[in-house]
């Protein structure tokens, strides 16, 4: 573990930062070029894995005031989803596969295992996917 970690996790344990600042700083190491002299012109590191979804929407109601949603999902999250639903029993599987057949939804839990989860994720490091509406705004992106 390098330095900077060591000493952020000191200043958790401390009480000198919250949980919040603790994984904000973290991030922040994350997103720091690597410090070993390499010149501006060679190609850059690649990109950090994403650590969540966000969900950001802006609406204008007829009122003409503004509401706002902010999701943010750590991919954890989704890591541990699917994790979890390795241990749903194979018949209720099926039936909520069938539920969801029969309302339109073509999706099968079955199908959802961890290793197809990572390549999802990996994807979803390029996803940006922007709405604009006269009233609306929608961004779903990867940070």
């Amino acid at each position: 573990m390098n330095e900077e970690r060591r000493r952020i996790f000191e200043m958790l344990s401390q009480g000198k930062i919250t949980v919040d600042e603790a994984e904000r700083l973290m991030a922040a190491l994350e997103k720091e070029p690597p410090s070993n002299g390499a010149a501006s012109g060679e190609e850059s590191a690649p990109k950090a894995k994403p650590r969540y979804i966000r969900v950001l929407v802006t609406d204008k109601d007829h009122t003409g005031e503004h509401s706002k949603v902010n999701i943010r999902v750590p991919m954890q999250l989704l890591r541990a989803g699917v994790k979890l639903a390795s241990l749903i029993p194979p018949q209720a599987r099926d039936q909520v596969n069938f539920a969801l057949h029969k309302e339109g939804v073509t999706f099968d839990l079955n199908q959802l295992k961890p290793e197809n989860l990572e390549e999802l994720i990996d994807q979803l490091n390029d996803l940006t996917v922007d709405v604009d509406d006269r009233d609306t705004t929608v961004r779903v992106f990867c940070e």
